[in-house]
């Protein structure tokens, strides 16, 4: 069993994989020394709301994407600790679309209560991880924030768990260079209420595109035009807002589209997603990938095939988050404590085809959401996580599809049960299309 082991980041998929730990300790399992490296001054990652944007205070690029009034865009229920739940936390049941204060009131809950804080060095940041072929070891460099002081020491095993969701993507389009308003990534997007009275365009086609238009519009948007580069999004979008083909340029306020259509415009947000980026990690060690349901190079999702000593938590594209977090991280901690055993490299290699070819013949999203939940059972069989209802969570998710078919602004609004408790959602008190209020305050305890 391995010694010493380091967690890189403390957002869901690092405290996922330090409560592993902790059950197995609780259990009276003999475990290695873990160190968790955090960058932040708090937990939570993504879910660690700032204000800032660009770079941070000490200078690093800003970790956070999330912006004030995001609700979940997914019920609670397909989400939810099978060993914490939502009724446990709460103490009552709550609508299944939660905002984001409450969400991380919930997933920090968990932590608390298995005491993994001591655990997390805060405000020391990752500088360099490479692994030494004749010791065996990974060597992390990093960097204590506060005095700027760098040491490095030697680790077993090394699961990173940083997440995907914080370097963006931003392509340049002609005329942006003279456009008179204000552009800006998603990554940088944090109060809808800047755009209210604004022509506002949104270039993407994917869930923060979606989001970040229903946002401006609900908050006051003057119109909201979004560009997509291949197929339009198709929902049934309220008054003000509407799809149009990929923006070509720009010609001061007017930005212009490849079907031949003109709009004028105030300001533009690049919801063009995210880059896997670990500067951090040397070369042979660091993934590479686009935003997939099954990267190459990990077997089982989670191990470096030419290194499965190095593991990498929650790298997929996601349906499912924290439930799969915590399946990866099941499986990650009982290959450290040697109760999992890892077959040759070739029969690695093969697994990761067999997943990512059928991943390529998925038709449509309700196949990737059966891709994804399988995915996960291959992991759960292995392991001792709290069985629940896995298959109500796919029934879920096909009803939400369905459910934002029929209404954009109103999927939002319908109650789920969960597979864990059975517990049957309230409908919140007030339709989140009228909603302005997203506190947890608010949103607990009665009408706006």
């Amino acid at each position: 069993m391995a010694s010493r082991v380091a967690v890189i980041g403390a957002g869901p998929c690092g405290l996922a994989q330090l409560h592993a730990f902790e059950e197995a300790r609780k259990q009276g399992a003999e475990v290695p020394e873990i160190t968790c490296f955090e960058k932040q001054s708090d937990w939570g990652g993504l879910w660690n709301y700032t204000w800032r944007t660009g770079l941070d205070e000490h200078g690093d690029p800003v970790h956070g994407s999330q912006y004030r009034y995001l609700w979940s865009n997914g019920p609670k229920e397909c989400l939810e600790f099978a060993d914490y739940t939502f009724d446990e936390h709460f103490g009552q049941p709550i609508p299944s679309f939660p905002p984001r204060e409450v969400l991380y009131d919930y997933i920090t809950g968990r932590a608390k209560k298995s005491n993994v804080r001591q655990l997390i060095q805060f405000d020391t940041v990752v500088r360099w991880i490479s692994y030494d072929e004749e010791t065996g070891k990974f060597a992390v460099t990093v960097e204590t924030r506060g005095d700027a002081r760098t040491r490095t020491e030697e680790f077993d095993k090394v699961i990173v768990a940083t997440g995907h969701f914080s370097t963006p993507n931003t392509p340049s389009f002609e005329g942006f260079g003279r456009f008179p308003g204000r552009i800006m990534h998603s990554h940088d997007f944090r109060d809808a209420q800047e755009f209210a009275g604004q022509r506002l365009l949104v270039i993407g086609s994917s869930y923060s595109a979606e989001d970040i238009a229903l946002q401006a519009r609900k908050y006051g948007a003057d119109s909201v035009t979004i560009s997509y580069r291949n197929e339009p999004m198709g929902f049934p979008w309220p008054a003000g807002i509407e799809e149009v083909a990929l923006l070509t340029n720009v010609d001061g306020n007017t930005a212009h589209f490849a079907d031949g259509t003109m709009r004028d415009v105030d300001a533009i947000v690049l919801c063009t997603g995210y880059q896997h980026s670990f500067g951090f990690i040397s070369g042979e060690l660091r993934l590479r990938t686009r935003n997939v349901l099954y990267p190459d190079n990990l077997y089982k999702g989670v191990f470096w095939l030419d290194n499965p000593g190095l593991m990498y938590l929650g790298m997929q594209d996601q349906y499912y988050t924290f439930t799969m977090f915590d399946a990866q991280a099941w499986y990650a901690r009982d290959y450290v404590l040697g109760r999992i055993s890892l077959p040759p490299r070739a029969d690695m290699a093969a697994d990761i085809a067999h997943w990512r070819d059928r991943l390529a013949a998925c038709a449509d999203p309700f196949d990737e959401i059966e891709f994804q939940a399988d995915y996960m059972m291959d992991l759960y069989k292995d392991v001792d996580y709290p069985s629940y209802d896995v298959d109500l969570t796919r029934a879920h998710f096909r009803a939400w599809e369905h459910d934002k078919e029929a209404s954009i602004i109103g999927y939002r609004d319908r109650s789920f049960s969960s597979p864990c408790t059975g517990t049957v959602a309230p409908v919140h008190h007030t339709p989140w299309w009228q909603a302005l209020d997203d506190s947890m305050a608010t949103f607990l305890g009665g009408q706006e």
